[in-house]
């Protein structure tokens, strides 16, 4: 009889592509994978990895069984749904993403308030991008995605994901304050053409979508500084070192140097919570949802 968690390994492999991928997402050592994987070989009595320069590919049947695993598990999570859903609780384990100003200011109050209302439930956290994040949720690695789109570039959601609104997330431009700029009340993004920004790192959603915004209003983006963190943007622009986009969520104290201008064609990013279509039914998955949209109605 195959064994559940071996087959857990080889979906893992299929999906990650090397066995210190499938480690890391089976939080796992490299180590116990191998085993797992050679053991499985013995069951099906078969060679199931191959060598590959100096990683290792799935052979034709290693294929074929993954794609086996990947539906088998899928009906596991189908069926511990159900058996969640028969005992109408909330408990067991919770593992939930979220992307920075998300993590500051959002996921606090709603754990805190599902922890109140559901004692049996364990929440897991970490901070990341949504990409990456949503990724994790159709792998089965994480449960909940907290994700964004801007108003004007949504970011792709797998179809095997289900989506919540959560909330409107309001941007200001933040100048220093000794800008040109800086005594009005409301600002258009063209007035800033001549500006350095800073911004996101390269190749992520919010990077993209800022240049790509500004090229939409004629400017060329002159982006001359890099950093991850809000926070770390807005020492930068209180610096006088340029401007940037900074969300109201999560925001928390401006720097005394920093002035914010509100955007005549607002800017807006929309905020959302996805999980798998396929867990749909657990009750800690709606529990926790609405832990979420409460506390985004006190943002």
């Amino acid at each position: 009889m195959l064994n559940l968690e071996r087959l857990r390994t080889l979906d893992a492999l299929a999906r990650h592509g090397s066995v210190s991928g499938a480690a890391e997402g089976l939080h796992v050592t490299t180590s116990a994978v191998s085993q797992q994987m050679a053991k499985l070989e013995r069951e099906i009595g078969q060679p199931l990895l191959a060598k590959n320069g100096r990683g290792v590919r799935l052979t034709d049947a290693g294929r074929l069984l993954a794609d086996h695993a990947a539906r088998i598990l899928s009906q596991v999570e189908l069926a511990q749904a159900d058996v969640e859903a028969q005992r109408g609780c909330a408990v067991g384990e919770l593992r939930i993403a979220a992307f920075p100003t998300a993590m500051r200011g959002l996921l606090p109050g709603a754990l805190t308030a599902l922890r109140a209302a559901h004692p049996e439930l364990r929440s897991l956290a970490r901070e990341q991008e949504p990409g990456e994040s949503m990724a994790a949720v159709v792998r089965g690695d994480l449960d909940l995605a907290l994700a964004i789109d801007w108003h004007n570039k949504r970011m792709p959601v797998p179809a095997e994901l289900t989506r919540a609104h959560l909330l409107e997330d309001s941007c200001d431009i933040a100048v220093p304050a000794g800008h040109r700029l800086a005594d009005r009340d409301r600002i258009s993004l063209a007035e800033f053409a001549e500006d350095d920004w800073i911004s996101w790192n390269e190749g992520q959603f919010c990077h993209e979508w800022l240049v790509s915004t500004l090229r939409g209003t004629g400017i060329e983006p002159r982006i001359a500084h890099i950093a991850e963190e809000h926070h770390t943007q807005l020492a930068f622009v209180e610096a006088g070192l340029g401007v940037c986009v900074t969300p109201r969520l999560g925001r928390g104290p401006v720097p005394a140097g920093v002035r914010l201008l509100s955007v005549c064609d607002a800017v807006r990013r929309h905020v959302y919570v996805v999980w798998r279509a396929d867990a749909d039914r657990r009750p800690s998955i709606r529990a926790a949802v609405e832990a979420l949209q409460v506390a985004a109605l006190n943002v």
